[in-house]
């Protein structure tokens, strides 16, 4: 678990993170340098959950790439991915960091208990960023965020 203080706020209590997979972990179905590392050294910390519709077919890739580091991968059906991805959210009963980037993870990233949206190459949604707490450029800085909690105390004091 993390556990961030937040001076104005409730304190933040991280039990799982939640990620999309295309254009928040990967740029056109590759993964982002530094990624598999960073999940390296959180996964000790909070159980690491990839959710996608597999736009790119990669999926499998990525599972056997990242076995040791995430818990769980999730792949949606097609239709309803915003709707799919906050009911698996809302199963986890809190202790929630949704990160992502696309239209259709806006409504995890709303609902979670810290929304972060990246800035992504392959674009990123105006509802999704409008739904975040924090908006990072990049995975690796949305990730610092929870290996060094003290950059979110900076960023969500009040």
């Amino acid at each position: 678990m993390i556990s961030c203080p937040i001076p104005g706020r409730d304190s933040l209590m991280v039990n799982h993170l939640v990620c999309d997979v295309n254009g928040t972990l990967t740029c056109d179905g590759n993964l982002m340098p530094g990624v598999a590392e960073a999940f390296e050294q959180l996964k000790d910390r909070v159980t690491i959950h990839l959710i996608s519709a597999d736009t790119h077919g990669r999926l499998n890739e990525l599972e056997k790439l990242l076995a040791g580091s995430v818990g769980k991968f999730i792949r949606l059906t097609a239709g309803s991915e915003a709707e799919q991805k906050l009911e698996y959210l809302e199963a986890l009963n809190g202790g929630v960091v949704a990160i992502g980037q696309g239209t259709n993870d806006r409504l995890m990233i709303k609902e979670a208990d810290l929304g972060i949206c990246v800035l992504s190459p392959e674009g990123s949604a105006v509802e999704t960023l409008l739904s975040a707490d924090i908006v990072v450029p990049d995975i690796l800085t949305a990730l610092g965020l929870l290996l060094t909690p003290t950059r979110l105390k900076a960023t969500l004091r009040q």
